[in-house]
C-alpha cells in the first residue's frame, strides 16, 4: 500500500464533524455535518483520482510504477467504492471500516478513503474495535507492502508508513471523541447546575411567599380586626338610638370613633404598602430570590409592642399591660420583631374569639436570660359566633416564627383561660474592646 502524507487530508476535515452518533443537534448540527461530509468525501475523490490519473497518465508518457499494470483498473474501482462507501459512513462506521480495510489490502487509490473511515470509526465506536480494525488491515495490506515495492528498504518504508497512518487515524479519532465526551460531562454538569440553581431559586421563592404571607396576615388581621370592632360598635350604638333603646350619638363620640377607625385604616394601608414593597423587590434584587436584602420586615421592638396595646385600649378593648425588661434593651435580629408579632397575633385572636373578655399582655426577659411573651385571656362563655372572619394560619405561621428564632411556642387552654406564650432567646450583646 503506497502512501503519502497527502493522505491525512481527511483528518483535517474530520476534526471539524459534530458529535457521535445519536447525539441531539438542531438544523445548523445539520448544515455542519452535511458540509463535514463533502469536505471528506472530496478529499477521499481527489486523491483516489490523483492516484488513478497518475497510473495511466504516467503508463501513457513511459514512466515506471512499481505497481503491476494488470493492478491499474482494480486498484482505480476499488478507489471508486471506497469513495461511495463513505457515504455510510456515520451509519455504520463499522462496517464501512472493514470495507474499506479490504479494498485497501491492494488498492492505493483507496488510501484517503480509509483514514476518514477509520477516524469515523474511532469518533463513534470504542477504541477497542478500531485496534482490531487496523490489526487486521495490516493483516490483509501485508502480502501487498512486502512483495509489491522492489526492494527491501522500499517495503519496510511501506510497512511503516502504512502503520504510522492507520494507528494515527485512530489515535486523531480517539482524541477527537475523548473531547466529546469531555464536552458533553461538562454540558451534562451544566445543566445539572443550572437545575440545582432553578430548584433552589424555586424554593428560596417559596420560603419569600412565605415569609410576604404571614407578614400580610399579621398585618391586615390585626388591623382589620381593629377597624371590625370599631364599626361594630359604631353600628351598634346607631341601631340602639334608632331604636329609642339609647340616646344617639353625640358629634364627639362619632368624630372620636371615625378618627379612630381612620387612623387604623391609614396604619393598615402604610404597613400592606409595605409588604407590597417587599414582594416587589424580590422581583427586582439583581441577586434574585436568593437576596433577602429587601424581605425583610420595618424594625419593630418591645416598645412597639406597648404600642399595639395602646391601640387596642383605645379601640375599646381591655387590655393589661406589663414590661419587664431592662430598660431601652432590645433582643437582637428578629426576636424583637417575633415578640411583637406574638403580641399582635393574640390581641386579633382574642377580638376574634373572646369578645369584650380582658387580656393580660406580659413581656419579661432581659440579656442571657431569655425572653417570655404571654397573651392570656378568658375563654368565652357558650359559643361565640365569629363576627371576624380569619384565615386560621395565625398560629401556624406564628409557631414557624418562632421556630426560626429557636424558642417555642404555647397556645392552648388551661383552666378557663386562653394561653399564648412563647419563649425566645436573648443572647448577651458582645463585648466591646
Amino acid at each position: 500500500m503506497r502512501t503519502t502524507p497527502a493522505a491525512t487530508g481527511g483528518k483535517d476535515g474530520e476534526g471539524a464533524v459534530p458529535g457521535a452518533a445519536g447525539t441531539p443537534g438542531g438544523s445548523r448540527r445539520r448544515w455542519r455535518d452535511a458540509v463535514v461530509d463533502a469536505l471528506l468525501f472530496a478529499t477521499a475523490f481527489l486523491w483516489w483520482l490523483n492516484v488513478s490519473v497518475g497510473y495511466f497518465a504516467g503508463h501513457l508518457i513511459g514512466l515506471s510504477h512499481y505497481v503491476p499494470e494488470w493492478l491499474f483498473v482494480p486498484d482505480a474501482v476499488a478507489g471508486a467504492v471506497g469513495c461511495l462507501v463513505l457515504l455510510l459512513r456515520r451509519r455504520r462506521p463499522l462496517a464501512v471500516a472493514l470495507v474499506l480495510c479490504v479494498l485497501a489490502a491492494f488498492s492505493n487509490s483507496v488510501t484517503a478513503a480509509l483514514v476518514v473511515g477509520l477516524v469515523g470509526l474511532a469518533i463513534r465506536r470504542p477504541w477497542q474495535q478500531a485496534a482490531w480494525v487496523v490489526a487486521l488491515t495490516m493483516l490483509l495490506g501485508l502480502p501487498w507492502l512486502v512483495t509489491v515495492p522492489p526492494g527491501r528498504v522500499e517495503s519496510v518504508l511501506s510497512v511503516a508508513l502504512a502503520a504510522s497512518l492507520v494507528t494515527g487515524s485512530v489515535g486523531w479519532g480517539v482524541a477527537v471523541r475523548a473531547r466529546r465526551q469531555l464536552v458533553e460531562r461538562l454540558r451534562a454538569d451544566v445543566r445539572r447546575e443550572r437545575a440545582d440553581r432553578e430548584r433552589r431559586l424555586e424554593d428560596a421563592r417559596s420560603e419569600e411567599r412565605r415569609r410576604i404571607a404571614r407578614e400580610m396576615h399579621d398585618v391586615v388581621a390585626h388591623r382589620m380586626s381593629l377597624l371590625s370592632v370599631h364599626a361594630g360598635a359604631l353600628a351598634y350604638r346607631t341601631e340602639r338610638a334608632e331604636a329609642g333603646a339609647a340616646a344617639p350619638l353625640e358629634a364627639a363620640e362619632l368624630g372620636a370613633a371615625v378618627r379612630v377607625i381612620r387612623d387604623n385604616a391609614h396604619h393598615a394601608l402604610e404597613e400592606l404598602s409595605g409588604v407590597l414593597e417587599v414582594l416587589r423587590s424580590t422581583d427586582t434584587l439583581p441577586g434574585g430570590a436568593d437576596d433577602h436584602a429587601g424581605t425583610a420586615a420595618p424594625a419593630a421592638g418591645l416598645a412597639d409592642a406597648g404600642r399595639l396595646v395602646g391601640e387596642a385600649v383605645a379601640a375599646g378593648q381591655r387590655v393589661g399591660w406589663e414590661l419587664d425588661a431592662p430598660a431601652g434593651a432590645e433582643p437582637g435580629g428578629q426576636v424583637a420583631r417575633t415578640v411583637y408579632r406574638v403580641v399582635q397575633e393574640g390581641l386579633t385572636n382574642t377580638r376574634k374569639h373572646a369578645p369584650g373578655a380582658r387580656v393580660a399582655v406580659r413581656v419579661a426577659g432581659g440579656p442571657g436570660r431569655g425572653v417570655e411573651v404571654s397573651v392570656t385571656s378568658a375563654l368565652p362563655v357558650g359559643v361565640v359566633s365569629g363576627e371576624i372572619p380569619g384565615a386560621g394560619a395565625g398560629l401556624t405561621g406564628l409557631a414557624e416564627r418562632v421556630a426560626l428564632e429557636g424558642g417555642e411556642l404555647f397556645h392552648g387552654a388551661q383552666g378557663g383561660v386562653f394561653r399564648l406564650s412563647a419563649t425566645l432567646p436573648w443572647p448577651e450583646p458582645p463585648e466591646v474592646p
